[in-house]
This record gives structure tokens, C-alpha cells and sequence, in this order.
């Protein structure tokens, strides 16, 4: 069985003190393929020193909307997307597969939506300039979100990453063409919709994620999160959609090397 947790962040500093220790056990336990997601300049770069070492292993590069502290002014956005650039452009053919993640977060950052909307927009063009598919963090900005993505054509497509369970986002979101990575959230006890959404989609748009360290799935939850757990996200929508284990495996990791171009 060959499973492809579409998202995972082992270059976080959870991580530090086993980090090679963990990403061995990770490739021996039956996931072959992960990707290690950046969320703003140091840990992307992080994520591209990683990926380098192994062969199964992908980057993502981008500057996530919980990561703008320091983005104030136009030179600043700037002078972030060109340091992506200069590191997509610097790193090793194929080891980087999309821009991400990116988005906005109206949760946790409230006061700055005009610069989170700036920083979308210019990493979707970015991602267009170097026909690389984007990784989407949304969290309470489904309709912004949507009218950029509509207003700004993705030419790779890309993918909501640990998409939130709204019916509207996901329905709005396939019409676009976009995957949907599914985390552990759906083996919450209080995901009360998950079994309605796993419906949602469809086989040929689906992913599985960890987002490790965070989010970890039942019966692990409230542990440090690693993509070996992957494994019980694809059991729970194993058991929605009736299919095995080995089918949603298959599914979502060709899934997984198509958007990814792997």
C-alpha cells in the first residue's frame, strides 16, 4: 500500500530533535510520497533543504496568511515573492511542485485583510509566471476567497489543504477545478458534517493530508501529528465512500501525483 499525505510540515521546529528519525520511519511504514509545506521564507527554505536528501519527497514554497507579520507595505510583498522566485528557481528540477501555502485567515488575522488579499493575488501569479499549481489555506474567508480565485485564474489549478467542511467552499471550489485535501479534522468526533462532505467529492479530486505536527486524527489526537497518521484519514473515507483502504490509498496518491506532476 502506497499512501501520499498531500501535506505535512516537517520542516516545523516540532520536528527538530528527530526530525531524520522521523521521516525514515514515516517512508518504512507504508506512505511512499509526502510533501513538506512552506509557510513563509525561512521555513520554505527549510522545506527545500529537506526535500533534497530524498528521492519521495516534495517542497512547497509560499508565504501562508498567519505568517504577514513583517509584510506592511508593497516593497515588502515585493521583496518576499522574490526571494520564492529566486529559491523555486535555484532549487533542483521537480523538487518543488507547487506555491504554497497561501490564502487568508480572517480567523486569526483580522486587521490586515487587504495586505492577506495583496500577498494571494501576487503568489497566484507567481505560480502562474512558473506553471506550478497552488496549496490553499482558507480559514472564515470562503467568499473572499472564491472572488479572487475567480477573478484570478489559476493556470495549474490547485488544491484547498486541509479544507474546512463548508458545503459552499468545496461545492465552489470544485466548479473551479480545485482538489480537495482532506485531514484528520474528518475523524472528529464534533465533525458532525464529515460523512456529507466525503460525498462532496469526487474520487478524481481527492486528497489526504496530516498538516503534521498539528491536527493529529482519531485515535492519536492531542499527539504531536506525523504523516504515517495519514493512514486514518484515508480509513475514514474508506469507510463513507465503502471502499478499502488499498482503493482510497491508490485514488489519492495518483491524485496526488497528478496535480503535483510527480
Amino acid at each position: 500500500m502506497n499512501l501520499f499525505d498531500s501535506h505535512s510540515h516537517y520542516n516545523d521546529e516540532k520536528f527538530d530533535l528527530d526530525r531524520e528519525k522521523m521521516i525514515k520511519e514515516t517512508l518504512e511504514s507504508g506512505v511512499s510520497n509526502f510533501i513538506v509545506a512552506g509557510y513563509n521564507v525561512t521555513s520554505s527554505k527549510k522545506a527545500i533543504e529537506i526535500v533534497k536528501k530524498y528521492n519521495d519527497i516534495y517542497a512547497t514554497v509560499g508565504i501562508s496568511p498567519n505568517d504577514l507579520e513583517n509584510i506592511k507595505t508593497q516593497p515588502d510583498i515585493e521583496n518576499n515573492i522574490s526571494k520564492l522566485k529566486l529559491m523555486t528557481c535555484d532549487c533542483l528540477k521537480n523538487k518543488i511542485v507547487a506555491i504554497g501555502e497561501i490564502g487568508l485567515d480572517y480567523y486569526w488575522n483580522k486587521d490586515n485583510k487587504e495586505i492577506q488579499k495583496e500577498m494571494f493575488i501576487k503568489q497566484i501569479q507567481l505560480a502562474n509566471e512558473l506553471k506550478l499549481p497552488i496549496v490553499i489555506h482558507t480559514r472564515e474567508a470562503v467568499q473572499d476567497t472564491i472572488d479572487i480565485l475567480k477573478k484570478n485564474i489559476v493556470i495549474k489549478n490547485g488544491i484547498f489543504h486541509c479544507c474546512p467542511l463548508n458545503r459552499e467552499l468545496i461545492k465552489e471550489g470544485l466548479k473551479l477545478g480545485f482538489y480537495i485535501s482532506l485531514s484528520g479534522v474528518i475523524t472528529f468526533k464534533n465533525a458532525s458534517n464529515a460523512d456529507e462532505i466525503i460525498k462532496m467529492i469526487p474520487e478524481d479530486k481527492l486528497l489526504i493530508e496530516t498538516d503534521s505536527p498539528y491536527l493529529a486524527p482519531e485515535p492519536v489526537r492531542g499527539t504531536r501529528n506525523n504523516s504515517i497518521n495519514v493512514k486514518y484519514v484515508a480509513e475514514k473515507i474508506a469507510n463513507v465512500k465503502n471502499k478499502t483502504l488499498e482503493e482510497i490509498a491508490k485514488i489519492t496518491s495518483q491524485n496526488a501525483k497528478r496535480i503535483f506532476k510527480i
